[in-house]
């Protein structure tokens, strides 16, 4: 499955991935046991307002995007990670990796930084295991610990 640009001005792109969204994020809410994920509750709207670009997976049956990478470039031209779903659905089979290397692949020359869930091993482990080198821990809010990756070339 090769990743491609998804257009969120589509109705039924755009209800796909709020709902792989809202999907995966209410599992990494289960794993670090804090459901105040801001993106777990945002709206279609406002998903759709996120100034973000949008790569994604689909099913090969339906075409609608069952995993995604959303990114924006930094002024100096790092990729900042905003978000990486995958349906709880089609978990283990590879597509969150697809797409992060997909995404890196077609920057080779950019830094990248993401943030999860401390207590998030699946992503974690996808970020160490991508290059990315841990920078941080952060509590934005009571109950939550982010953990801060960056990937320098």
């Amino acid at each position: 499955m090769q990743p491609t640009p998804l257009d969120l001005s589509d109705d039924r792109v755009a209800e796909a991935v709020h709902t792989v969204g809202r999907r995966s994020y209410a599992v990494e809410a289960e794993i670090i046991a804090f459901d105040g994920i801001p993106a777990l509750h945002e709206s279609l709207v406002d998903m759709r307002a996120e100034p973000l670009r949008w790569l994604g997976v689909g099913d090969p049956v339906t075409g609608l995007p069952v995993a995604f990478i959303a990114y924006r470039f930094e002024a100096d031209g790092t990729i900042d990670i905003d978000r990486l779903c995958v349906d709880p659905g089609w978990f283990r089979k590879g597509l969150a990796r697809t797409l992060l290397t997909h995404l890196l692949e077609a920057n080779p020359t950019a830094d990248a930084v993401v943030s999860t869930g401390a207590a998030n091993v699946p992503a974690v482990t996808l970020y160490t295991r991508g290059g990315f080198t841990p920078t941080g821990i952060s509590s934005p809010a009571p109950g939550l610990e982010l953990a801060h990756f960056r990937l320098t070339r």
